[in-house]
């Protein structure tokens, strides 16, 4: 079968898109461009914005391409056991809400690292940092190159006009108007994510005569799919699995990172912050479930006939595009804004990252070190955001080049996300961790974390942990076989092993084995086949033991009553656990006494009203 290419008309939707989020960008670097907020105003919005902006903005931040493609393949290849990732994003929400917002707000800080040097010393905020710069630059390069390397493959799509107009257009608005750019855009990138997804579900739907029919079919063929309670931590996807590798996940993601940070501090109080996190919670589960019901239709478009097993795509990842382009190619403009939607979630993810890469540059190593005007170092900020991008673009091309960078790059967020929430777990709840606890610790959960997933890419698990779903090939027509004999031979090496773009996250990569052959396997083997959905946890793990251990071989113990309240949140001081006596809480708090909690503006307002009138 011939590959179909873009019309004019798709090209023309896509041209709108990239204008549109640039003329955003123009127009707030012209409104604000008399502004004396400085830095502030142009990393935090001058910590006024709005929480409808803010709620967009922390959806679609990590609801990249790579999401947009991977979960409608997720759900083809593996069922709808991934759906109840929707709900992590509750106990997320919380754990947030609770802990870290309230946290960083009392602190008054701009950069999440910030409050590592208040805590532990200098040398610990610098490699959290240095740990979260890596992370981000590599991630997002991957992101902008990922899918523009599926849509090629399948669209025709100009491979490096797509890599190159993501990444500078990205930077350009961010560039010139900052973090209300961002958001604002982000706002508008959400709507035409949704418009995508809403436009194959309702034709995919109608060409399988209702939306009932397609869950019917997929019924039929296992997808559907939500009692998974496996205990065994080999099992790729199971309750157990999703609810606690993927809740540090998140937490990790949303508590601690700089990109979600950000846009709570930007917020103009630590309600709105709170609120605008909760309704985020509402639009992941509505990007979730669209893109899951996608894989739904995908299944029942072709659940007679695999287009991977016939050869008409390489690999899964390539799904959705390829649905697109079956079902719409009729209608000009509508596949346009199919990857308007795909580009959306890249750009989104990449304007939110090199913002923060920038913030955190200038208030980790700029400013401790210089005394400068706030003109001078928002001028600075704006050069950091131009050589971030042209990072991640550089990244990008590197990917092209070296394959085994895909691998690392979408394996980054969990080995780095978990070494990460377990050390400001240290911070907020462990006293005696001090400065040397802390930085062992996270040097050894990094290299836990990487260790544990270089062993499991050379001892993969089974297909009876992985639980691929049979794919049927029973009612084929004669296409696509010019492309599967092209493809037969590339197939047989390592190389060309299809990699699948998995959701959560955007985080890890999941292989299938190609080699059967029985051999003997050592006993550790085992432990490198968990799920990859525990690598954060496990490195999350490793990062409190040894934090713990040292902190306490070097006088941690006697360093914890000297350490400042403020910067602790005691678990057991929470409201819910007051039924607990005191003298059993001074315990559980490492004999530490409790916190005097500090009124706010308006309690203290109240407070004093309420003096006044006793008077």
């Amino acid at each position: 079968m011939e590959k179909r290419t873009f019309s004019n008309a798709d090209y023309g939707v896509f041209g709108v898109m990239l204008a549109l989020s640039a003329a955003i960008g123009i127009f707030y670097a012209i409104k604000d461009r008399r502004s004396e907020a400085g830095t502030e105003g142009y990393s935090l919005g001058s910590r006024s914005m709005g929480i409808g902006p803010v709620a967009a903005s922390l959806t679609v931040s990590f609801t990249s391409a790579i999401t947009v493609l991977g979960t409608p393949a997720e759900i083809y290849w593996h069922g709808t056991m991934f759906w109840w990732i929707a709900a992590v994003f509750i106990i997320v929400a919380g754990v947030v809400s609770e802990v870290y917002i309230p946290l960083f707000y009392s602190l008054g800080i701009t950069s999440t690292y910030e409050y590592l040097e208040l805590r532990f010393n200098r040398s610990v905020r610098i490699l959290g940092t240095v740990s979260y710069l890596i992370q981000s630059v590599l991630y997002i390069g991957i992101v902008i190159y990922g899918p523009a390397l599926a849509l090629n493959e399948v669209t025709g799509f100009d491979l490096w006009m797509a890599v190159f107009t993501t990444g500078l257009v990205c930077t350009f608005y961010t560039t010139l108007g900052g973090l209300k750019a961002v958001l604002w855009t982000d706002v508008f990138q959400s709507v035409v994510m949704s418009a995508g997804f809403i436009a194959v579900i309702i034709k995919g739907s109608e060409l399988e005569d209702g939306f009932g029919n397609v869950w019917r079919k997929c019924e039929e063929g296992g997808r559907i799919d939500f009692l998974r309670f496996d205990t065994d931590l080999r099992i790729r996807h199971s309750f157990w699995s999703l609810m606690v590798g993927g809740s540090i996940l998140w937490i990790s993601i949303y508590g601690v990172n700089q990109s979600q940070v950000q846009r709570y501090l930007c917020c103009k109080s630590r309600k709105r912050a709170s609120q605008a996190l909760c309704i985020n919670v509402l639009g992941l589960f509505v990007f979730v479930s669209l893109a899951c019901m996608t894989g739904l239709i995908i299944y029942s478009r072709y659940s007679t006939c695999d287009p991977i097993t016939q050869g008409c795509v390489a690999k899964r990842d390539q799904l959705f595009p390829y649905l697109v382009l079956d079902i719409l190619h009729d209608y000009p403009g509508v596949p346009g804004l199919f990857v308007a939607c795909v580009f959306s979630g890249s750009l989104s993810t990449v304007s939110s990252g090199i913002n923060a890469m920038a913030t955190v540059s200038i208030e980790d190593f700029v400013k401790p070190c210089s005394n400068l005007s706030e003109r001078t170092y928002m001028w600075i900020t704006k050069g950091l955001v131009i050589l971030y991008g042209l990072c991640t673009i550089g990244v990008a091309v590197l990917a092209s080049q070296l394959g085994g960078i895909l691998q690392a790059a979408y394996s980054i967020l969990g080995l780095v996300g978990g070494p990460m929430i377990g050390l400001f777990t240290l911070g907020v709840y462990i006293p005696f961790c001090n400065s040397i606890g802390a930085f062992i610790g996270l040097v050894g959960g990094l290299i836990i974390s990487t260790w544990m997933f270089v062993g499991s890419q050379t001892y993969k698990a089974g297909p009876e942990f992985t639980r691929e779903l049979p794919r049927e090939m029973t009612n084929c027509p004669a296409y696509c076989q010019t492309f599967k004999e092209a493809t037969d031979i590339a197939n047989l090496t390592a190389e060309t092993i299809p990699l699948e773009v998995t959701t959560l996250i955007n985080n890890f990569t999941s292989f299938t084995s190609i080699n059967n052959t029985a051999v003997m396997e050592p006993a550790i083997a085992e432990f490198y086949k968990i799920s990859y959905l525990y690598v954060t946890c496990i490195g999350m793990a490793s990062t409190m033991i040894f934090g713990m251990i040292f902190g306490l071989l070097t006088g941690g113990w006697q360093q914890r009553l000297g350490v400042d309240q403020n910067l602790m949140v005691p678990f057991f001081d929470h409201k819910i656990f007051y039924w607990i006596p005191e003298k059993v809480r001074y315990v559980l708090r490492f004999c530490v006494k409790e916190k005097v909690p500090q009124k706010s503006t308006e309690e203290e307002l109240k407070y004093a009203e309420k003096l006044l009138g006793q008077v």
